[in-house]
């Protein structure tokens, strides 16, 4: 089964880019690459059940294991050493993407306290946009009761787009709720 987003994609979202952007070729135009999702918790190092507990909840947000991510260096200062679990992430790809993001835009976001649309200031310059969530209770697959310390969770969506406006077009036309781009005050 093909998910809404990803049909979406190939019958209107595609031939919109190709008038709006001006490409004719199919396969140059911006497409989405990756989903990746990333939950640092610093905590793991004084309490190791913080980090199952990131991992559970990761895992049910993604729909598959997540990979847990490991300290680069020693810094004292955290009582870090090099080699300690530290955090977690997964990498959506394909159909798990599509429908990642399908919920991301349709449940999750309108779900957030005070929410009035994501910063489109948050590109990397190269087409790619991240986002940071809180608090990871905002996805309805998650049990309160089970996940009761507040957890945050970083979103990256990494686009094959060459430079912001074409991601920032591609985005938009998946259904993002950007916040309007402020305009200078005279």
């Amino acid at each position: 089964m093909i998910p809404r987003l990803q049909e979406k994609y190939f019958n209107e979202i595609r031939p919109e880019l190709s008038k709006e952007l001006g490409i004719k070729n199919v396969h140059a135009l911006p497409r989405l690459e990756k989903i990746v999702l990333n939950m640092g918790v610093g905590s793991a190092v004084i309490d190791k059940k913080n980090l199952e507990t990131a991992v559970d909840a990761l895992t049910t947000i993604a729909g598959q294991k997540p990979l847990i991510t490991r300290a680069r260096k020693s810094i004292a200062n955290f009582r870090l050493r090099e080699g300690v679990a530290i955090g977690c992430k997964a990498t959506l790809r394909q159909q798990r993407m599509y429908e990642f993001l399908d919920r991301l835009v349709a449940i999750v976001l309108p779900r957030v306290r005070d929410f009035r649309g994501i910063s489109p200031k948050a590109f990397d310059g190269n087409g790619n946009y991240s986002l940071g969530l809180v608090e990871q209770l905002v996805f309805p697959e998650l049990n309160p009761d089970k996940f009761t310390k507040p957890q945050g969770l970083n979103i990256s969506i990494v686009t094959t787009a060459t430079t912001n406006e074409a991601a920032y077009t591609l985005l938009k036309k998946f259904g993002l709720p950007f916040r309007e781009k402020s305009k200078s005050a005279a």
